[in-house]
């Protein structure tokens, strides 16, 4: 029972195992919920879904697997015809006729209708109150009005009157391949975090109190230890202006973000590339610059560095000297990066451009490659990554 769906859940990515399949139709089995396909929804989701992550994707594939609901993909839901479903015209209705059209039965009998509606209609119709189509008061279709309908092809709810609407899609923002909510982005971040023990004993060590009052024949013996603290030092650089505008909204959640999570957090602002000056105050940028060589020597090496920036630019401002769009640099860009790199090895870039537009850009693979790879998406995942990838090893770094 249900196996068909168990699978199409698994390989689709999502993690589930035999026993909470087991559990499931444990569950099931044992009557914990009534048999109707909404129950079924709350049960199995809860049972199979582990990450809130997957919260979404779960209910596009629920909603295509029981796809007599609502189908996720517009294109195929019951293999209607797309023009059956063409927007003409909205039939708006009075108070009057709303309430003369009460609810015309169950979910069961609404399905039922359904499909022998599907079975005998032969073409597109719109306006009307019996057939399949778009600004009537059929209880299927879209467009229209019926206080106990079906919405199918319709893109987002007008009256909020349909029965089951699968493609409301609540957890959309939790997928970990969208751009993410600043909550999303202080969780990602958290995991940077690297906490130890200094100062003065004054935290209760739970653990160890009980350990040494056991060992002590009952007598109590208080241990106490440092408070916990978050000693990780963050090193920010954010690209700003021309094609950054696009991002501006989800560069200022990271922002946020990142001022709430780490104490030690500095940042500055570049274009395009990271040339001989930075700036913090992007109003003052032309009056208030700052030495890229006296950051260079403020920040050690301890501090984790996180490049944010599309790296969409011409090749020649990473190549070639007078290369910048704004100024005449003496040196080409890449020759800043190294030593960007040189001096801080523990450095990712974050990259808000979709990752599969990236090989359409030259200078965005040039980037990634000097990077060794380390060029992540500004998604949940991509976050996750490169959180990973400053705990875990250290650019290579050789001197030509």
């Amino acid at each position: 029972m249900f196996l068909d769906f168990f699978l199409l859940l698994k390989n689709d990515g999502i993690p589930v195992t035999l026993k909470e399949y087991l559990t499931l139709l444990d569950a099931l089995d044992k009557d914990v919920v009534d048999k109707s396909v909404e129950d079924f929804y709350y049960i199995s989701r809860s049972v199979m879904i582990k990450h809130e992550q997957h919260l979404d994707r779960f209910d596009q594939l629920f909603g295509h697997y029981f796809k007599g609901i609502e189908m996720i993909d517009d294109e195929q839901f019951m293999n209607i015809p797309p023009e059956w479903l063409e927007k003409n015209f909205e039939n708006m209705l009075s108070d009057e006729d709303k309430e003369y059209l009460k609810s015309m039965g169950n979910l069961e009998e609404l399905m039922e209708r359904l499909k022998e509606i599907m079975a005998e209609q032969k073409k597109k119709h719109q306006g009307g109150n019996k057939w399949m189509g778009t600004g009537g008061t059929s209880p299927f279709g879209a467009y229209g009005y019926n206080p106990a309908g079906i919405r199918v092809g319709q893109d987002g709810s007008r009256h909020r009157r349909a029965v089951k609407v699968w493609d409301k899609r609540e957890f959309k923002d939790l997928d970990d391949s969208v751009e993410l909510q600043t909550r999303n982005m202080k969780m990602a971040l958290r995991r940077l975090r690297s906490l130890t023990r200094e100062g003065q004993r004054d935290e209760l060590d739970l653990d160890k109190t009980i350990d040494k009052t056991s060992r002590n024949a009952g007598y109590l013996d208080i241990q106490m230890v440092p408070e916990k603290k978050n000693n990780v030092k963050v090193l920010m650089f954010f690209d700003n202006g021309g094609s950054m505008d696009d991002h501006v909204e989800l560069c200022s959640r990271l922002f946020s973000a990142a001022k709430y999570e780490f104490k030690h957090m500095e940042f500055y602002y570049f274009h395009n590339c990271i040339y001989e000056r930075l700036w913090k105050d992007n109003i003052r940028r032309w009056q208030e610059q700052i030495p890229t060589y006296e950051v260079l020597h403020k920040y050690n090496s301890d501090y984790k560095c996180i490049i944010v920036g599309d790296a969409s630019m011409s090749p020649w401002e990473l190549m070639y000297q007078n290369g910048s769009v704004e100024h005449n640099n003496e040196e080409p860009g890449l020759r800043w990066l190294e030593r960007l790199k040189e001096q801080f090895p523990y450095t990712v870039w974050l990259n808000p451009v979709p990752k599969e537009d990236w090989k359409w850009t030259e200078s965005i693979n040039m980037v990634k490659e000097f990077y060794e790879d380390r060029m992540f998406p500004l998604t949940l995942s991509g976050i996750n990554d490169a959180v990973k990838a400053l705990k875990d090893k250290k650019i290579k770094y050789e001197s030509n």
